[in-house]
């Protein structure tokens, strides 16, 4: 029986997340699956995978077959390269302590690499919010500075138009005292 490590489609429509799962080659993809062994869920920034890292590397060590994708998860998460780290172990390259040493050092650079990521995926996202309400100043302050000319020429109209009728009313008082002075 040839099995493969592969997704399963869960979730709704435009927001889906992955079980990794251990499954026959035959069954179809949603089907009967041998394990779980993970999640992947690619909404979040950045994307959130939970593995459980020793079962995945029984797996792949036993001759499972990864599809493409998970693949990847698995190369990112360390599984692939502790798979050949074993390798070299069994034919006599270096010993297991060596072995443990660097694949921990390849994972505390891994951390360190993904840390950096999220710091500058926040730092950006404070620069864009900072220069969305600089923008937004910049309108209200475009918009406040077109009000106030309204008003002014609202006033200023009111003005004149308050000036007029205080000259009509005074000049209408004037014509009504000249025929009354004939």
């Amino acid at each position: 029986m040839a099995t493969k490590i592969r997704l399963q489609r869960h979730g709704r429509k435009s927001y889906a997340f992955y079980p990794i799962v251990i499954a026959d080659s035959r069954a179809p993809r949603d089907g009967r699956f041998i394990e779980r062994i993970g999640s992947y869920n690619p909404n979040t920034n950045p994307a959130t995978v939970s593995l459980n890292f020793d079962r995945a590397l029984y797996w792949v060590e036993v001759g499972a077959i990864p599809t493409d994708t998970v693949r990847s998860i698995l190369s990112r998460e360390g599984v692939m390269l502790m798979k050949h780290l074993r390798g070299g172990v069994k034919k006599g390259a270096f010993t297991e302590e060596e072995a443990q040493r660097r694949f921990e050092a390849w994972k505390a650079s891994k951390d360190k690499s993904v840390e950096a990521g999220i710091a500058k995926l926040a730092a950006q996202k404070s620069e864009d919010a900072k220069a969305r309400l600089e923008a937004e100043v910049e309108k209200n302050r475009a918009k406040a500075e077109v009000v106030a000319k309204k008003k002014a020429e609202k006033l200023a109209a009111e003005e004149a138009a308050a000036k007029a009728a205080l000259e009509a009313e005074q000049a209408e008082a004037q014509a009504e005292e000249a025929p009354a002075a004939e």
